[in-house]
C-alpha cells in the first residue's frame, strides 16, 4: 500500500505494478485537481476558505501559513459545499471533469489496470441513474438516494 502517492512525480507510477503494490491512495490529488483547476470559480473558493478559516481554526498550527492551512483543511469543505459544487454550470463541471478523466486514463494505463472492465462490472456494477449527466441540473437535497445493488 502506498500512502501519499499524490505527492509523487508521474514517472514513478510505473513502479507500483512492478513492485506489486495493490493499493495506492490518491484522494488528495483528485481534491487538488478540483480546487486548483483554472475552471474552479474563484469566488466560490474564497467563500470556502472564509468558512474554513473559522470552522476549522482548531486544526491550525501556529506555524501554518494560510496556504498550508487551507491545503490540509479544504477537503472538509466538500460536504458543506456539495450542493454548490454539483450546481456549478455544466461547462465548468465538464472542464474539471476532463482533467480528472485525463488523470484516470494515465493512472489506468500506467498502473496496468486497463482491461479490467469485466472484473469491475462483476464486483462493482454500475447503478443506472446514480450519476447525473454533465448537462443535468443537480440537487443535493432531492431525498433518499437509490443504492440498490451497491455493496459496502
Amino acid at each position: 500500500m502506498q500512502h501519499g502517492a499524490s505527492t509523487l512525480p508521474p514517472e514513478l507510477f510505473g513502479k507500483f505494478p512492478q513492485l506489486g503494490a495493490c493499493e495506492i491512495h490518491l484522494a488528495t490529488e483528485f481534491q487538488n485537481m478540483l480546487f486548483d483547476s483554472p475552471a474552479f470559480p474563484a469566488e466560490l473558493k474564497r467563500e470556502i476558505y472564509a468558512q474554513l478559516a473559522t470552522s476549522e481554526i482548531g486544526d491550525r498550527k501556529p506555524s501554518d501559513t494560510d496556504e498550508q492551512f487551507f491545503y490540509k483543511t479544504r477537503k472538509k469543505a466538500l460536504g458543506s459545499f456539495k450542493k454548490r459544487l454539483w450546481g456549478l454550470p455544466a461547462e465548468t463541471r465538464a472542464a474539471m471533469g476532463r482533467a480528472l478523466e485525463d488523470k484516470f486514463h494515465f493512472l489506468l494505463q500506467t498502473l496496468r489496470a486497463n482491461g479490467t472492465r469485466e472484473i469491475a462490472d462483476r464486483f462493482a456494477p454500475f447503478v443506472h441513474g446514480s450519476f447525473p449527466a454533465a448537462g443535468d441540473a443537480v440537487s443535493a437535497g432531492r431525498g433518499p438516494e437509490d443504492v440498490t445493488g451497491l455493496q459496502d
